[in-house]
């Protein structure tokens, strides 16, 4: 366990090589200092600056290349002591004149003036540090002694508020500098504790009007006028597109708008219980966390094996969302849910340890059970696969993976920073670091059986399966004629050599002269084959998995010998532990580098009351199981600031594009600082004191002025040279639709859009080019792409899509869809050109336009209502005078261009010949893939499927699918 010295915080400077330097000078260097100090000043003073200002600049910014490495001393200039400085480098000139800033090289240097250091524009100082460097220099250059050095920090520690900064208590870092360092009030606002409401709303204003209350009070203050209430229509499209990812129909806008007329606050309270208690809406706002937790159905890395049952966690997710969990249970549910079932099975059966054990390996699981296991793929989200990598590695990189989208989700913390030093700007010692990583590190990944719920859609298991045992049938016949030929040409060889046959398995140890050769009987091009086949017969036996019990989970152990081939495969299998297993701070991060042992537990500059099972409030229990219980309760404790601040500051964001705080992800020093303090505290404390209910805080944000505001401003001009960013929202923020609402927002206007409720992945139909191109995984080409063959799979919503790291669905990945590989904070919205030339010309974009225009012309006769009606389903208005005559000889005028062109008619293929090298010889070699969904493929209606004027008006549907109006939510 952590000794008490090591929680103490150590107040000795330990810094290598120093004291040779000092030792014998120090007393000469103390009477000089006190001949150079300025007026005002006393020796005491000057110490103090060098010691707890210079100093930890010079060691940060300087010692790195100036005397830390006695082996490489860039310019022969070592900066460790007042000798080396009052010495210079290799011009033989010092660099430090006691008493004259002006004069010393190293003040002219610091200041960028002729030399420049630090050399780099990010590492230069500030003015206040070079003010620091400019004073003690004019006081002489004094350089205590360690023992005065000593004396000073322990004085310093013992005032924990001074005026350059606040103490923060936490567990201590490598060293005494960081563990005294001081730290900016306005740095440390996510680490205090939430105020009460009391301290932050005056009695008068009631907490429905809370809102309003903390933003027209910055309003006020900026001198910006609220811009009027937003129209009903543009209302009622921005709640249905801001709760359900989806536009509204043109019947539900009429009816809210009379609804509006008729009582304002009834009818939208109303559209938002609603849109609320609509399944749409779960699948849209699971969306937004699954961006943060970086959900993917496959692992990504050298080979981005599919993980076959992560859909049951992005369905978790949604029914989470849409059943209104209390946050503080999703979050437990997500870090522990399989030790919460374990406790489960051990209560209702009345077992011990080895009976939950079997039902893990049974998977033995009453539905609330299976639930949590279920949430636990939180934990197997992350990119990893240890192919080529060794086994220690490779667990080191799936712990680190765990500590660090654990601060970020739920905490809104970059713990990767603490990985190999302590942190450079927040309180969060490298201690903290390897605490939460002992926390996590009897978690072991695997896919554990794990009963299907009878809420999980099984819909298209059996046509879905049946294509993968299809693809299965054709890799494994082609491996097993490829390797009856070896064999045959093997049996031939042991005849020629009068040696009894052995088979691969029994020859692979023989001597070279008592075995054929490996590939013997295969050449080049059937040796490639023989390895394509096999990795192909591993990614079809995994897909299987996707429809049997079993769920992407974790489970415990002291020991666990991983698998070569774990990315394809992990099952539970415990290995007898001799010894616990103790955890090291690892120095710099690298495995063999063991500092001081730690003890599992949480950040400790947040003051959360300690649980029971330990006395220290920054530690939790060192049992194997329940670990990651503790952290999580401490993690969803009430009285965790950085918690609750990040939800509704996340839930903030997705509402007005931008969160109170701008870094959702980084809470640090270095991310951006509330714009509204006050209102982030009162809604973190408000969500807490109701339940932690996110569609309770949906439902205040929403009911609120600020929210129903136009994004047309009062004084645009006064807003631009005010508040350009619309940080105080004087006018709603106007924003582009998302990579999912464009897609699932035009299959609903076209009558595409299939409502499901989950299940496994479906395949859309992306650009046919990235769906065949080769991709390569290790030794060897990955499946192409075969989209799933009925309009009814593949119109579903875009989150229910299978998404791959490897390759990613172009037309959502353009209009910015995020790499699943790093946590998403925020998504960009940047316009880019590509974008432009893909809603024109993309095959997707035409297809979509067909769709539209043929359903206009099933429910309308006349091109003039045809016009209106398209009008109506997209823009949700109906068309002007003027753009139904323009837009009716628009479509006259296509019709003509049409009638002269004939469209090709488009062909799928059945099979496609791809083409590698092989490992060995080096040597070219043909492979033939099979794409057996083309052979009964229902396509989406093409240009050749239709008429002339079908694709006239789908030119005008295209249009308004290009247009500003549709593109952009108000």
């Amino acid at each position: 366990m952590e000794s008490p010295r090591q929680c103490l915080q150590m107040n000795a400077v330990s810094l290598p090589g120093i004291s040779k330097f000092l030792q014998p000078l120090t007393c000469l260097f103390v009477l000089l200092s006190a001949a150079y100090l300025t007026a005002g000043e006393t020796p005491d003073a000057a110490d103090e600056q060098f010691t707890l200002k210079v100093l930890p600049l010079l060691q940060t910014k300087c010692f790195g290349c100036h005397g830390t490495d006695p082996q490489d001393i860039r310019g022969e200039y070592n900066m460790l002591s007042r000798a080396g400085l009052l010495a210079g480098g290799e011009s033989g000139e010092p660099s430090l004149i006691p008493g004259n800033p002006e004069q010393s090289s190293l003040y002219q240097a610091v200041l960028w003036e002729g030399l420049e250091m630090p050399p780099k524009e990010n590492d230069r100082l500030t003015d206040e540090e070079t003010k620091q460097i400019r004073q003690w220099i004019a006081a002489g250059a004094p350089w205590p002694s360690l023992e005065r050095q000593t004396q000073i920090h322990k004085s310093a520690a013992a005032v924990a508020v001074k005026e350059d900064g606040r103490i923060v208590s936490t567990s201590g870092g490598t060293s005494a500098e960081w563990t005294n360092r001081r730290y900016q009030p306005a740095d440390l606002w996510a680490f205090e504790q939430v105020r009460p409401a009391s301290d932050l709303l005056p009695e008068e204003v009631s907490a429905n009007a809370a809102i309003d209350y903390f933003i027209n009070q910055k309003l006020v203050e900026a001198d910006l006028s609220p811009a009027a209430e937003a129209s009903p229509r543009q209302l009622i499209i921005r709640a249905s597109y801001d709760l359900t990812g989806l536009p509204p129909a043109p019947s539900e806008i009429d009816d809210f708008i009379a609804a509006y007329s008729r009582d304002t606050e009834q009818a939208w309270e109303a559209l938002i219980d609603r849109l609320l208690a609509s399944p749409r809406y779960g699948e849209h706002w699971g969306r937004h966390w699954l961006d943060v937790t970086r959900y993917a159905d496959t692992g990504g890395m050298s080979n981005d094996f599919e993980r076959s049952n992560m859909w049951r966690y992005r369905d978790y997710v949604i029914r989470a969302f849409n059943n209104d969990k209390p946050y503080q249970e999703f979050i437990i549910e997500q870090l522990a849910g399989d030790e919460l079932a374990d406790r489960s099975v051990a209560k209702r059966t009345g077992g011990d340890r080895k009976t939950v054990h079997q039902a893990q390996l049974a998977g033995k699981y009453t539905d609330q059970e299976a639930e949590w296991i279920i949430a636990t793929g939180f934990l197997r989200l992350g990119p990893w696969d240890n192919a080529m990598v060794e086994p220690d590695a490779a667990r080191q990189m799936y712990l680190d993976d765990l500590v660090n989208i654990t601060g970020q989700t739920f905490l809104a913390q970059t713990l990767r920073c603490c990985k190999c030093h302590d942190h450079k700007f927040d309180p969060i010692p490298t201690r903290d670091y390897y605490r939460i990583y002992a926390a996590f590190s009897p978690t072991h990944m695997a896919e554990r059986p794990v009963p299907l719920l009878s809420c999980e859609n099984r819909d298209g298991f059996e046509n879905g399966k049946a294509h993968v045992e299809r693809m299965l049938q054709f890799a494994v016949q082609e491996k097993n004629r490829l390797i009856q030929k070896r064999e045959d040409a093997a049996r031939a060889w042991f005849r020629e050599h009068d040696l009894p046959y052995k088979n691969e398995a029994e020859r692979r140890d023989l001597p070279d002269d008592k075995k054929p050769p490996r590939h013997v009987g295969l050449d080049h091009v059937e040796q490639g084959q023989l390895k394509v086949r096999e990795q192909d017969e591993w990614i079809w036996t995994r897909r299987l998995e996707r429809y049997q019990p079993m769920a992407q989970s974790v489970f415990n152990a002291e020991r666990y010998t991983m698998p070569w081939n774990g990315a394809r495969k992990l099952r539970i299998k415990r290995k007898p532990a001799k010894q616990k297993v103790v955890n090291h701070i690892l120095t710099g991060g690298a495995l063999e580098a063991r500092g001081d042992v730690v003890q599992p537990g949480v950040l400790s500059a947040v003051s959360i009351p300690a649980d029971s099972s330990t006395a220290n409030s920054g530690l939790i229990t060192a049992a194997t199981e329940g670990r990651r219980t503790e952290l999580a309760r401490r993690i969803a404790h009430p009285d965790n600031g950085l918690t609750t601040r990040a939800i509704v500051n996340r839930i903030w964001q997705y509402h007005f594009g931008t969160g109170l705080a701008a870094n959702a992800n980084n809470f640090g020093a270095k991310g951006a600082k509330p714009t509204h303090p006050e209102l982030l505290d009162w809604l973190a404390g408000d969500f807490v004191m109701h339940g932690w209910r996110i569609k309770r805080l949906h439902r205040q944000i929403m009911l609120s002025e600020v929210y129903r505001r136009s994004s047309i401003p009062v004084d645009s001009q006064q807003l631009t040279q005010t508040d350009p960013n619309n940080r105080l929202l004087s006018c709603f923020p106007r924003r582009r639709l998302s990579a999912e609402e464009l897609r699932d927002g035009i299959l609903k206007i076209t009558g595409e859009l299939v409502q499901s409720a989950g299940g496994v992945p479906v395949m859309p139909e992306i650009n046919m080019e990235v769906a065949l191109q080769p991709r390569m995984i290790q030794f060897s080409l990955a499946p192409a792409y075969q989209p799933s063959p009925t309009p009814a799979e593949r119109n579903r919503r875009t989150i229910y899509s299978y998404h791959v790291r490897g390759q990613a669905d172009p037309f959502t990945e353009l209009f910015n869809q995020p790499n699943p590989n790093e946590s998403c904070e925020l998504r960009e919205s940047a316009a880019v050109t590509p974008q432009v030339f893909t809603l024109l010309n993309s095959d997707q974009m035409i297809d979509r336009s067909i769709a539209f225009a043929l359903r206009l012309q099933q429910e309308h006769a006349t091109l003039p209502e045809q016009v209106n009606r398209a009008f109506r389903l997209a823009l949700g208005r109906s068309a002007s005078e003027q753009e139904r005559s323009r837009l009716k000889q628009y479509v006259t005028d296509m019709r003509e261009y049409h009638a002269d062109v004939v469209p090709e008619p488009n062909r799928y293929p059945q099979t496609i010949t791809r083409s590698l090298v092989e490992e060995f010889s080096g040597q070219p070699f043909e492979y033939q893939e099979i794409l057996p969904v083309f052979t009964h493929y229902l396509s989406d209606k093409k240009p050749a499927d239709v008429s002339t004027e079908t694709r006239a008006l789908a030119d005008l549907c295209l249009l308004l699918f290009n247009s500003n109006e549709f593109m952009y939510v108000e």
